[in-house]
């Protein structure tokens, strides 16, 4: 191994030494994972301020990104580019970088790394190493969404990006179709309007969602709203499909079968004049059971009496 005052930096943006000295003895030589904001800068932590000035080196995703957010609160530069494309090749470099007396700090584009970042075979080797791993914590997307979907909170899964293409969403939406937790995603904005109409496809346009795009930043939206109503708002407003996007999905209500199955006669005979959408509101105004369950009856009914024909 090199001493800590001859070890080179590949990798260090332009400018930057290629020999580090430690300029804070005080701070400990750990592996730090840093959040910072996701569009307002007044999210970020004077602890993550503090630490990040005081580490030999920055480990981030994307080193031109990351250097607006160091420039707007005045941390010289001292980067290094560590994302999903080189991160074999760095994990150990920075792991020695640390052993060798360097507090390194790991960041991500935006909010807390590790969550839908690059991260953690870094995290993995610092633990395997013996290397301490300290976070620094702050703000994330998936607890922010959360924090404002007025869904149940108590249980969620966070299931980050579906896949690209129709028949793989559709085929993890429906492993997920019977979850009872509140469900997270992240979605791509070129992407929404395919995900959410394969989101009703699997689960149903009464599925409750709150659909959270551009959190904390100039253009925030937050709506609670169903699947079928979603979608109409917006394939409505081109602005509805940019930035970045979370959808907090209620998960599937447990309802009483016999309960729901007490109902049907009424159900099928307000499906004689009203859609299943509005036969199933109605229906739950009158009985006082869940919309979402009802409508769901109504499709298995329809489901079992065209199967009959």
């Amino acid at each position: 191994m090199s001493t800590p005052s001859s070890h080179p930096l590949p990798g260090l943006t332009s400018g930057s030494p290629s020999i580090v000295e430690s300029k804070s003895p005080t701070l400990s030589a750990c592996l730090y994972v840093v959040a910072t904001p996701i569009g307002n800068m007044d999210d970020m932590t004077p602890r993550a301020v503090n630490t990040l000035r005081a580490v030999d080196i920055i480990a981030c995703e994307d080193t031109r990104t990351s250097g607006k957010l160091l420039a707007h609160f005045n941390i010289e530069g001292k980067t290094w580019a560590y994302h999903e494309h080189n991160s074999e090749i760095q994990t150990p470099k920075i792991i020695e970088m640390i052993q060798n007396g360097h507090p390194v700090a790991l960041i991500s584009d935006a909010g807390t790394p590790l969550v839908s970042d690059p991260g953690f075979q870094l995290v993995q080797a610092a633990h395997t190493a013996g290397v301490k791993v300290v976070p620094v914590a702050g703000v994330s997307a998936v607890i922010a969404a959360l924090s404002a979907a007025g869904l149940p909170s108590d249980r969620f899964s966070f299931i980050g990006f579906l896949p690209a293409k129709t028949h793989g969403r559709q085929k993890q939406l429906t492993d997920l179709k019977e979850r009872s937790e509140t469900l997270i995603f992240y979605e791509a904005p070129h992407r929404i309007l395919a995900s959410l109409e394969d989101m009703r496809a699997v689960f149903g346009g009464a599925r409750p969602v709150t659909y959270c795009r551009e959190l904390t930043k100039t253009f925030e939206t937050v709506r609670k709203t169903t699947l079928d109503e979603l979608i109409d708002f917006v394939s409505a407003d081109a602005n509805q499909q940019k930035g970045e996007i979370v959808l907090v999905i209620g998960g599937q209500l447990k309802a009483d079968n016999n309960e729901i199955e007490q109902h049907d006669k009424l159900l099928l005979r307000l499906l004689d004049d009203l859609s299943v959408k509005k036969a199933a509101a109605l229906a739950s105004d009158l009985t006082g059971v869940k919309k979402n369950a009802l409508y769901q009856r109504l499709l298995t009914l329809t489901d079992e009496a065209s199967g009959a024909d």
